[in-house]
């Protein structure tokens, strides 16, 4: 599986979490996309576009369960969150209610979003999330997996209950495609904004947002171009957004085609046991307990106290190994992400790396 990918084969690289990484064949057809749009760039945007993305867009839908009448494409799944936060006409006294677990962007977001409207912007462990639910809550905003600490959140069990108590739903669902089985028909979020370029393998700048019925007439594009006048249906008011290059987009199912070319099933199922095999390593090693939940292909671990920022520096640098180390409400953190070009190997490696490291003592 590794040749079937372009990383540096020096590097062991245990983030694909954070950009994703394009297999070979998956890379060659963005590049046919990318020059059949420069050997005739009239043809191919003003006459041949919307055919080729709505087709891409369709094909994606079924891979994610969805409506496709309801799916758009979008350059990543912040910029999907964007367009519904800024789409919404919150008032002064409304509340967003968000887990504690949210992807920094995201929290920005939303704040800058309340402090415009004088809402409020409430955060809560998942646990506790719908507790602090009030009259005021207008919004729950959650991720399906956590970015800092790898973790599966409940998010259909709390789109099902905002539902019934009237209550807009948006999942960040950045991490979601290509790692877990999606059915956004039946999870009931209102919202769901989703990565192509991550787990699914697509290139870089190919991301969905997906809007129920009840929302897609209040969403706004972040940029409105010719369709948004000379259109009527949502996807397609959505669908054009000046000249771009859409080839990553036009990509997607060359990404879906690969993943089930290669049995990915059992592919992820090797790389969720690679990721627990490096959690309790690490946990092993430094005596801490992993964040608590479910976990895919992703998993986090808690080191001994450090400089974690640090500690990301000297293993990329001594070791040539890429993996995140954050700090995280207080907790220096390693989030451990695995691929299909990962194997056993690549764990040990970063095992043997921390052990030699003398960043930390641990107990």
């Amino acid at each position: 599986m590794k040749e079937l990918f372009l990383l540096d084969p020096e590097v062991v690289f245990l983030n694909h979490g954070s950009f994703g990484a394009t297999p070979r064949p998956v890379f060659e057809a963005y590049q046919r996309y990318q020059l059949a749009l420069e050997r005739n760039p009239v043809e191919f945007l003003g006459r041949q576009f919307p055919e080729l993305i709505d087709a891409a867009r369709t094909r994606l839908a079924a891979y994610v369960g969805a409506d496709p009448d309801g799916l758009v494409f979008v350059p990543n799944a912040t910029a999907g969150v964007n367009v519904v936060a800024r789409s919404l006409r919150l008032r002064p006294g409304d509340e967003v209610l968000a887990s504690d677990r949210e992807y920094g962007a995201v929290d920005i977001l939303w704040r800058f979003v309340c402090e415009r409207a004088g809402a409020s912007y409430v955060l809560r462990p998942p646990g506790e999330l719908w507790d602090a639910v009030t009259e005021r809550t207008r919004v729950i905003s959650v991720s399906h997996i956590s970015s800092p600490t790898a973790e599966i959140l409940p998010v259909e069990v709390l789109c099902r209950r905002a539902r019934e108590a009237g209550i807009l739903t948006v999942v960040d669902g950045a991490h979601g495609p290509g790692q877990l089985p999606l059915d956004l028909n039946a999870l009931g979020a209102d919202a769901y904004a989703g990565n192509c370029h991550k787990w699914l393998c697509a290139p870089k700048g190919a991301g969905f947002l997906w809007a129920s019925p009840a929302l897609r007439d209040l969403l706004e594009p972040l940029i409105v171009s010719w369709d948004w006048e000379r259109e009527t249906e949502f996807a397609a008011r959505h669908r054009w957004q000046g000249t771009r290059d859409p080839a990553a987009c036009l990509a997607v199912p060359d990404a879906i085609d690969f993943l089930a070319e290669h049995d990915w099933d059992a592919v992820r199922a090797r790389c969720h046991a690679l990721a627990a095999h490096a959690q309790a390593g690490i946990g092993e090693w430094a005596g801490t307990e992993p964040p608590s939940g479910p976990f895919a292909q992703m998993a986090a671990a808690q080191l001994p106290p450090c400089d974690p920022e640090e500690v990301q520096r000297r293993l990329r640098e001594e070791h040539a190994i890429e993996v995140p180390c954050k700090e995280w409400q207080g907790l220096p953190l390693i989030r451990v992400s695995l691929q299909g070009y990962n194997d056993e190997a690549d764990v040990e490696r970063l095992l043997a790396a921390l052990l030699e490291l003398d960043a930390f003592q641990p107990q």
